[in-house]
């Protein structure tokens, strides 16, 4: 389903209250979840170790946390080091099983997030299995296996204990602020929080004072002692097709059409849109249908369209392709950039 952007207030109020009538089935949820994390930490239920070095990189909440930036961190940090794969469930794709990315990979084969990978990384491995396990396995048995593996969205994928857990929470949406499914965005209590190794506010204003992170901080320490780092959006200067470049500062004073199927898509749109652009919405990790091609082309007619990188790795094949642009992004960390990467390091080096 498409949305048009002023319709957007309306669907948020709506769902806001049907979400508040859900409450009891929150309370249900809680206790589930609940003592599926106490049977694991009890070794009830087993969990698998593995001898190489495993980060995952995850959240409390569903979606929009700002997973595949964060993940594109660490393969720029430890590419230069070592041998990485990373592996990933493969949301929406449209395989089964383990499947290890190759020359003939396509969005559909591998989901949009580990393709990205895949097309921005050539010298990494990118894999996706839904059991984890089973894909560090597969991982493993290949003739040259991986040194490091980053596990992408697997905080609560407890059948696997890896060594090290990078956990996420949105500026906008604190998992402390935050109540259970389905009132709430929470996939588990926040008191899951104390799994991490340490945990990263994203999607931070440029502006937040110390003072502000102090208060954040200590909202964050109430369910986990793991240090607590600052992080924004950084967004290129440039949007990129398959042959050529066009600043933003084009974009944001040009009439384009500009597309996002990601789960918070806001920022996007604020940073490129002017009062002459046309904003189209559509659910996170969404398929393209022809019939969506084509009511993206009548609205363009020939301007230019804009889309993230996510979106753009399942519409560049597509009829819109000759004008069909998309904006990098990449997570700064804003202090204290070292001491994350010396957590990591550290790690690694153990």
């Amino acid at each position: 389903m498409q949305l048009l952007y002023k319709d957007k207030i309306f669907y948020f109020r709506t769902m806001n209250l049907f979400r508040k009538i859900l409450f009891p089935f929150a309370i249900l949820y809680g206790f589930i979840t609940s003592i599926r994390n106490f049977l694991f930490d009890k070794g009830i239920l087993a969990s698998y170790s593995f001898e190489l070095p495993i980060i995952v990189v995850g959240n409390l909440s569903v979606g929009g946390t700002g997973k595949t930036p964060q993940i594109e961190y660490l393969i720029r940090l430890l590419s230069e080091r070592y041998t990485i794969a990373t592996l990933s469930r493969g949301y929406k794709r449209k395989s089964k099983g383990f499947v290890l990315a190759n020359a003939n990979a396509t969005a559909e084969t591998l989901g949009d997030e580990p393709y990205q990978f895949y097309q921005k990384f050539p010298l990494i491995q990118v894999a996706v299995d839904a059991d984890r396990k089973n894909g560090i396995e597969q991982l493993l048995a290949q003739s040259h296996p991986p040194q490091v593996i980053l596990l992408d969205d697997a905080f609560q994928h407890r059948k696997v204990k890896a060594g090290f857990y990078i956990l996420l929470t949105a500026y906008d949406d604190l998992f402390a602020d935050d109540f259970l499914l389905p009132t709430g965005n929470l996939r588990e209590s926040s008191s899951g929080a104390q799994r991490a190794d340490v945990i990263v506010v994203t999607k931070c204003p440029t502006t937040l004072s110390e003072e502000q992170q102090y208060l954040i901080k200590q909202k964050i320490k109430q369910y986990a002692k793991a240090p607590v780092y600052f992080s924004s959006i950084v967004y290129d200067d440039f949007v990129f097709s398959k042959t050529a470049s066009v600043p933003v500062t084009t974009i944001q004073q040009t009439a384009c059409v500009l597309v996002a199927g990601i789960a918070k898509p806001d920022s996007f749109f604020d940073y490129l849109k002017n009062s002459e652009s046309i904003c189209l919405t559509y659910p996170d990790h969404h398929h393209f249908t022809e019939s969506d091609i084509q009511q993206i082309k009548q609205q363009a007619g020939d301007k230019l369209i804009v889309t993230t990188e996510k979106d753009y790795v399942r519409l560049k094949d597509s009829e819109l392709k000759d004008q069909l642009y998309y904006l990098p992004i990449r997570t700064s960390l804003m202090v204290d950039s070292n001491e994350f990467d010396s957590a990591v390091l550290d790690y690694l080096k153990k």
